[in-house]
């Protein structure tokens, strides 16, 4: 049986990843020049870095989600899929934000 803290451990740590997915893609996107090199690093080194919180975070409030390819799946692959089209559908584009001059 599922209980109350498994649950909110694993929402929690979708939601963390998730943020952090988007947040990785907004700064390759505007650090990188080409168009390409921001989605594959995106595509590299963010599942990397969600990977590494997983399993920081997941050994203390993460549930048994049964194998390593269902943790992966659910605790990465679904984040990083959600925070990619949360920083290419719902945000706007890096040339369309207007930045204040700096001194």
């Amino acid at each position: 049986m599922v209980s109350v803290v498994d649950v909110v451990g694993l929402v929690g740590l979708l939601a963390a990843n998730t943020a952090l997915a988007a947040v990785f893609t907004r700064l390759f996107r505007v650090r990188l020049s080409t168009r390409w090199g921001g989605f594959l690093y995106t595509l590299l080194l963010t599942p990397l870095v969600l990977s590494v919180v997983t399993l920081v975070v997941g050994q203390a409030v993460g549930p048994d989600l049964g194998g390593g390819a269902t943790g992966l799946g659910a605790t990465v692959l679904v984040p990083l899929s959600l925070g990619i089209a949360v920083d290419y559908f719902w945000m706007p584009a890096p040339d369309e934000v207007e930045v204040p001059d700096t001194v």
